[in-house]
Parts: structure tokens; sequence; C-alpha cells
């Protein structure tokens, strides 16, 4: 049987191609509540830094957070039908299903966006928990794999950020880091993740290992 019983992506530079349309929101964003500016080539250089790392290069506060990521959800869901999947993951949650592994999302984004950008691959997940908090992930984490009936050493978390890494360390599950997405491989390699996946292809060789 494969290693993993459940697979819990993150969506937005995990699953979809979104960095894009991420490096032009970002600045409006700042804009918007009046953050610390930063060049095209400092938000580059950011993407080797975690979110709180982030946040203070930014001067953002904690209190700001919330109104921030609201924001960027809608925006994100105004967006929703320019975005498109990467090529290869509805194969990919296809294979998945076939071999019996369960899958979520867990994101910070809202479950519409998601679903929208998803189109005919929504029949291919088993779990949406979506609007996560931006430090809050792992309890989702936990969330759903109770729900799914997946104890934490049957579960792998994938995702694009340091902080998905983090989460899933926090809730006692295996760390799949793509190499695809917002942070830097290398900055994704130095937190630690059980896996770095280079590739989609990677990726689902790995998952479907059998034990």
């Amino acid at each position: 049987m494969p290693r993993y019983r459940l697979a819990i992506f993150d969506f937005d530079g995990t699953l979809a191609d979104s960095l894009d349309w991420f490096r032009t929101s970002f600045h409006e964003v700042i804009a918007r509540f009046d953050l610390t500016p930063v060049t095209a080539e400092e938000l580059e250089q950011m993407r080797s830094l975690s979110a709180r790392e982030i946040m203070a290069r930014l001067n953002v506060s904690m209190w700001q957070l919330p109104a921030i990521v609201s924001d960027m959800r809608k925006r994100k869901l105004a967006a929703a039908s320019e975005t498109s999947l990467f090529a290869g993951i509805p194969a990919m949650l296809s294979d998945l299903q076939r071999q019996g592994i369960k899958t979520a999302i867990v994101s910070s984004d809202s479950e519409a966006s998601v679903r929208q950008v998803l189109g005919p691959a929504n029949s291919l997940i088993t779990c949406f928990d979506c609007g996560a908090a931006i430090f809050g992930k792992h309890w989702k984490f936990r969330r759903v794999a109770r729900r799914l009936g997946a104890e934490p050493a049957d579960t792998i978390c994938i995702g694009d950020e340091i902080r998905d890494i983090e989460a899933a360390r926090a809730a006692g599950m295996d760390s799949g880091a793509v190499a695809w997405g917002y942070a830097l491989p290398t900055a994704l390699q130095a937190a630690g993740p059980t896996h770095l996946f280079n590739s989609i292809e990677e990726m689902m060789q790995r998952l479907t290992l059998t034990t």
C-alpha cells in the first residue's frame, strides 16, 4: 500500500500557477496598506524569507494582518478566471485517487476561489478546509486528518512556503516542499522539509511509493 494515506495540499504556488498574479498584487497591497515599499528585485529576494521575516521587512503589524489577508482573498477570487493549474496537476490528482490516497486542500485562499480555479478537478479532492490564518495551518491540518480518519504519521502536507513546512512539523506530519512556487528551493531546503520536490513527476513517484 502507498506510504501516505492522505496528502494535504496548499493551493497557490503549489497546485495553481499564481506567482505572476502575486507579484502584481503584492505592490498594490503595499500601497493600499501603506507598507514599506520594495523594488521588484527586493521582492524576488524576499522569496528566501519566512512569513514572519517578510512581515518585519514590510513593517506589517499583527493588527493589520487580518485586513491584508481578507483583501488578498478578494483580489484572488476576482482573478480566479485568469488563474490556471500547473500542467500535470489534474493527472496527478487523478492518479492519487486511483491509488486510494485521499487528498485535501488547506489554503489561506477562499474555497470559492480554489474551486473556481480547480474546475473539473474539484471531484478529485476529498476535502477542502480553506481560509486558513497565515500562522494557523497546523490546526487545519490536524482537523482534516481527523475528519478523513488519517493518522498524522500517514499524512503529508505539501506547499511552496516555509510556513507550510513549519505547520506540518507542528502538526506532527511529514512535509513536502515544491520547488516551483513562491519560496526559493534553497530557502525551502534550509527549512528542513521531509521531501523537496523538483517536479510534479517526482512528487507523484514519492506519494505513490509503497511500503
